[in-house]
């Protein structure tokens, strides 16, 4: 091994970059730290994550808490989180002059509200810890003679390296884990939303329920939180979560099975009947159609009542008990037909990637290739949304970051 080192790494994302900074700046003169980055610029992800505000990470501390938000990888990114969690990733951008700031929901994201802050952020302390950043450059195949990997370029040059960190998704970086000797999960969807061809959702495009509940008949799939209706179908974190969970099982399926929704959660259809019932005596001259005692918008509400059968006109007081009984059934197990998925728009997500088994989550490295290591999406880890998924990347990165340094 040469004097001093020289570190690759492929791909300039969150992960790759975070990791490649903090490599920089614990190897100083030791060595070199050089990324290679097949887009024409890096960050693409985080500068249009969040809608363009990106939302760096969770205002959720605690490390028990926080691996309960990603469906996989979170059992080993406990021990991890416990070393470089929210907590120093909010030191890390405040230390270089960008305070975060916590939304009502829990989400931190940049005060200027701009993701080109965060991006500005990561490639000044890149360009200060001396890293190099090869744009435009693909790396095809990685190769191993035993004592050093050779990198060969999309454009023919080969270059080389003492360690080799991989950070890049997609199939790409799939594929040069696979050559190099790991088990790949296949990649499917996570955090998307349902397509759902049935008109009551095209009549309630727009309306949001600020607290449903969503799951899968027949299956221990759910998710609860805000609700959104679309022309196109079903939106809101109520759906990512259950797509989330489900990414493996409803991909299974081809995205076509039925789903449930209860939109007073946490009351059951039996609460609800009693609700309802008791509005005989005391709102009995009020009309079903025009007053609603659950917190729902009136759309939903009168869709709601039009399907139970009741007459127009028909009082709380005249309700029978078969419409009664229809009523709180629509409320909290309204079933929809889903005939596929769409892209959710402020998340890109991936379930799969290099096999968990065979990483050390201490150091990142890979326990079947001594010498190299892996950061981010490249792994078998993805989280809900509420920027999960970007403090797994500083976390992975760091770790990694700090490990090929050594």
């Amino acid at each position: 091994m040469p004097d001093t080192l020289q570190i690759a790494i492929v791909g300039g994302g969150a992960a790759g970059v975070f990791a490649a900074i903090t490599c920089a700046e614990a190897l100083g003169a030791r060595g070199s730290v050089t990324i290679f980055e097949a887009a024409p610029r890096p960050l693409a992800k985080v500068r249009i994550s969040g809608g363009g505000r990106c939302n760096v990470t969770n205002a959720r501390t605690d490390p028990r808490e926080l691996v309960a938000h990603y469906p996989r990888g979170g059992r080993e990114l406990l021990g991890p989180l416990h070393r470089f969690g929210p907590r120093k990733t909010i030191a890390w951008f405040e230390a270089r002059g960008v305070p975060l700031v916590a939304q009502p929901d829990l989400c931190l994201f940049p005060a200027s509200d701009d993701s080109a802050t965060i991006i500005d952020c990561l490639l000044g302390a890149a360009r200060a810890a001396g890293v190099a950043l090869r744009t435009g450059c693909a790396v095809k195949r990685i190769g191993h003679d035993g004592a050093r990997f050779s990198l060969t370029l999309a454009s023919g040059e080969v270059a080389a390296a003492d360690r080799v960190l991989l950070a890049t998704g997609g199939a790409k970086g799939l594929e040069l884990a696979a050559a190099l000797g790991h088990r790949i999960e296949p990649p499917v969807p996570s955090l998307f939303t349902f397509r759902v061809a049935d008109p009551r959702c095209t009549a309630l495009a727009g309306i949001v329920i600020p607290e449903a509940a969503a799951s899968v008949p027949g299956t221990r799939l759910q998710g609860a939180g805000p609700l959104l209706f679309t022309h196109e179908g079903l939106s809101g974190p109520a759906i990512l979560r259950l797509s989330a969970w489900g990414a493996r099982e409803l991909a299974a399926r081809d995205y076509r099975f039925t789903v449930a929704l209860n939109f007073v959660p946490p009351l059951t259809t039996a609460a609800v009947v009693g609700k309802l019932n008791a509005l005989r005596t005391t709102h009995g001259r009020k009309q079903l159609h025009t007053w609603s005692p659950l917190e729902l918008p009136q759309r939903l509400w009168e869709q709601l009542v039009a399907a139970s059968g009741a007459r127009a006109g028909l009082t709380w007081a005249e309700a029978p008990a078969p419409v009664v009984q229809a009523l709180a059934r629509l409320a909290t197990a309204s079933e929809f037909p889903v005939s596929g998925k769409a892209v959710n728009r402020d998340e890109f997500v991936t379930c799969g990637g290099v096999s968990l088994r065979a990483v050390d989550f201490k150091t990142m490295e890979s326990r079947v290739r001594p010498g190299l290591f892996f950061a981010g999406e490249v792994l078998d880890i993805d989280g809900l949304t509420g920027g999960f998924n970007f403090q797994a990347a500083w976390t992975t990165g760091w770790h990694a970051g700090t490990a090929l340094a050594r």
